[in-house]
């Protein structure tokens, strides 16, 4: 394994309701970024299947393998217009819509222990970069009771059990298409200032990251 500090970055496939998943080229967009300032960092990448059993199975996988020192995920939240910075993952599951898999939560909390699991104070310091390069970003302590919300569940798990250092999960809106003109109710942002956004987010995480790395003098 590499020394270079490393990076995860997640996205999900399709799901009922969703053919097309945004996060997908945003993920890979991501992951094909050459700046100087990433030249001592690995960057790799992952997609979800939406289903409860990809995660369970596939997060350990991933994480045994990559051993990221943070992780920066990414869901789509197609009724919200902006972007959506999670501050927390409740322990909440969904049992009215399937997943991909036509599979139905059998419990309404994933786990007996919490109400809900923060992921850190450095969701304050994503939020401020994202919106430093002028995209609608916010807040959010609520996302969800679905995979994402799930996923988040699991990844906070994996960093309080001693995994990455550092995990976040940003929720993206519908996308506009670039240059086309944009009609009320219509999405607002763009792939390309997305990947802005989503790159100020991701440079941040870094210098978070190199901290817990560097012991204080």
């Amino acid at each position: 394994m590499s020394d270079k500090l490393r990076i995860l970055l997640t996205g999900f496939g399709p799901f009922p309701g969703a053919p097309y998943n945004p996060t997908q080229p945003l993920v890979a967009r991501l992951t094909q970024l050459r700046r100087p300032a990433l030249d001592d960092v690995e960057i790799t990448s992952h997609i979800f299947p939406v289903t409860y059993a990809a995660v369970d199975r596939q997060l350990p996988e991933v994480l045994a393998a990559q051993k990221p020192d943070a992780m920066l995920m990414f869901g789509l939240a197609s009724r919200t217009s902006y972007l959506r910075i999670e501050t927390r993952a409740r322990n909440a599951v969904t049992m009215l819509w399937p997943d991909a898999a036509n599979t139905r939560s059998s419990k309404r909390g994933i786990a007996g222990h919490a109400d809900a699991m923060t992921f850190g104070p450095h969701t304050a310091k994503l939020l401020r970069a994202a919106r430093l390069t002028g995209i609608d970003a916010r807040s959010s302590r609520d996302a969800g009771a679905y995979l994402c919300n799930y996923l988040s569940w699991r990844a906070i798990e994996n960093v309080r059990a001693g995994g990455p250092q550092l995990a976040a999960f940003i929720h993206i809106p519908l996308l506009a298409r670039s240059g086309a003109v944009r009609r009320k109710g219509a999405p607002r942002i763009t792939l390309d200032e997305l990947v802005d956004a989503s790159e100020a987010m991701l440079m941040e995480l870094v210098g978070l990251a190199r901290k817990t790395r560097t012991p204080v003098a």
